[in-house]
């Protein structure tokens, strides 16, 4: 069991600094190319992001559980079959998806409203080819509650990858390449990370030594793997797809119904470009409150065993979620000029920023209620979950963005994961005691409250003085402190937290010498 919570430990300390290094890169990456260059790929990289769910998170899941029901019962012959069987089947399913890319670029491109992502789309197609095998050895080392292959080659994909977009983007621009080529270099060096995750866990699996097997006959079908994967493969990538299905919305429908309205091509590249500065600060706010709730989770189990079934009832991961969930959003919204500017150069579409910050309450919530559903065994319900936020997200388009423009798609991406956010709520309260609800919801509001009027004043007085991308910089991380203080110092005096709960989450004690409470 030990194995277990230390393979836990690693990949979720591997998904962190992943996660981290995705949101992060970009901020420098729309700093070389541009609104309109950053447009470009974010443009493609929603069909990367489903490549990285069907690698990492969705197939090797489903692969690891029948491998390590073979092992359990000594079959090595059998758990050998099932990895066969898994690399055939998910290698021609890669086959089709990249052959139907690939031959389909011109069609996707025009449906995405700019033909000039064509040879993008083509070079991007390259990558289904990759995911099958890194799939299958990964869920093979997983099933044998080996997690640091999977670990090491996610940390080392996503170094190569941010390394070489970066500097290869450089090198094409140094050169004088327009936009579109700089994300050829992107999509070239995405391609890259890609090669360097298989090479690692070609390198892990030369380095363990094959087990003789004791002569059983491999007993994995075809129908039996094809239908774990089709099932419980699916529908595990389908929950980790929320952050990557409602940007890929974005890619159909954007441009399409923002051209329409009358707005030219070039500006609502432009636009669109602007828009998707939002993504990197939705992604890392979410990141950063989602990996830190489900983290507490080691902490109450441990804590369940001395002081009951209190830990169960309070749900301490939804109420974290929600601490982080209010306070990122409310302190995003308050700061977005400062920050658009320390982050991207200038202040434009700050209002569209603003709105798009308040989704990072929702997905905190969503994600967090999806983990906790899928713990319980209801994988099916955080799936619908995402299906009711791209449907959302499509309705809500083609509803708001018309009379609205660029607003309006900042509102879809909101009103999508909010109904995501409580479609999963309702479901989680059908599995579980959620107590306390208005307890807990009246101190974590009223310190969102006390954080917003202090960031207003701060912002009033700051604002008073000089302009600039430096003084911008200065402005937001000072407003960072000053509302992180306002606001912990509220949330623990507002008894958000109960002794034993605090008592059980790292750096409580520091908590209590902040807020000066014992």
């Amino acid at each position: 069991m030990g194995n277990v919570w230390k393979g836990a430990a690693v990949l979720t300390v591997a998904a962190l600094l992943t996660k981290l290094l995705s949101a992060l890169y970009r901020i420098p990456y729309q700093n070389m190319v541009g609104d309109v260059g950053f447009y470009i790929y974010q443009q493609v990289y929603p069909i990367y992001g489903i490549v990285v769910a069907m690698s990492l998170a969705g197939y090797p899941v489903a692969i690891s559980k029948l491998i390590a029901e073979r092992f359990v019962e000594g079959d090595v012959a059998g758990a050998a079959a099932v990895r066969r069987i898994a690399l055939l089947l998910l290698s021609a399913l890669g086959v089709m998806l990249f052959a139907g890319l690939y031959a389909g670029a011109e069609t996707v491109a025009s449906w995405m409203g700019d033909g000039r992502l064509e040879p993008l789309l083509r070079l991007l197609s390259f990558s289904f080819l990759f995911f099958p095998l890194i799939a299958v050895l990964r869920g093979y080392f997983q099933g044998q509650h080996d997690m640091m292959p999977t670990a090491v080659s996610q940390v080392g994909e996503q170094f190569v990858r941010v390394t070489a977009i970066l500097g290869l983007s450089y090198w094409a621009i140094r050169r004088g390449a327009d936009v579109y080529s700089c994300g050829m270099a992107a999509i070239a060096g995405t391609l890259g990370g890609m090669a360097a995750a298989l090479l690692i866990l070609l390198f892990y699996s030369a380095k363990r030594r094959r087990k003789k097997t004791a002569g059983r006959t491999p007993t994995a079908s075809f129908l039996h793997v094809g239908r774990h994967l089709l099932t419980v493969g699916t529908i595990v990538c389908l929950t980790n797809m929320a952050l990557t299905l409602i940007p890929l919305v974005d890619s159909f429908l954007f441009v399409p119904l923002l051209h329409e309205t009358g707005a030219s091509l070039d500006e609502v590249k432009w636009l669109k470009g602007v828009y998707d500065r939002g993504q990197p600060l939705i992604q890392l706010g979410t990141v950063v409150g989602t990996s830190l709730s489900l983290a507490l989770v080691p902490f109450i189990s441990s804590a369940q065993r001395s002081q009951g079934a209190i830990f169960t009832q309070g749900l301490l991961p939804f109420r974290f979620a929600a601490v982080i969930g209010v306070g990122a959003s409310l302190g995003l919204i308050c700061l977005i000029r400062p920050i658009n500017t320390m982050l991207f150069e200038n202040d434009r579409g700050s209002l569209v920023l603003a709105v798009l910050s308040a989704s990072v309450f929702f997905t905190t919530m969503a994600l967090t209620s999806s983990a906790m559903l899928q713990g319980m065994g209801k994988e099916w319900a955080a799936a619908a979950g995402v299906a009711v936020a791209v449907a959302g997200k499509m309705a809500l388009m083609h509803w708001l963005v018309p009379p609205f423009g660029v607003l309006g798609a900042a509102l879809a991406t909101t009103g999508a994961y909010a109904l995501m956010a409580c479609f999963l709520y309702v479901c989680l309260r059908r599995e579980c005691q959620l107590t306390n609800i208005q307890k807990y919801a009246y101190p974590i509001v009223k310190a969102g409250v006390a954080m917003v009027v202090v960031l207003q004043l701060y912002m009033w007085l700051m604002d008073a003085a000089a302009g600039g991308r430096l003084w911008a910089t200065a402005e937001a991380l000072g407003g960072v402190a000053v509302g992180a203080i306002v606001y912990i110092v509220c949330i623990v005096k507002g008894n958000v937290f109960s002794e034993e709960e605090l008592s059980a989450l790292p750096l409580a004690n520091k908590f209590r010498l902040l807020s000066g409470s014992r």
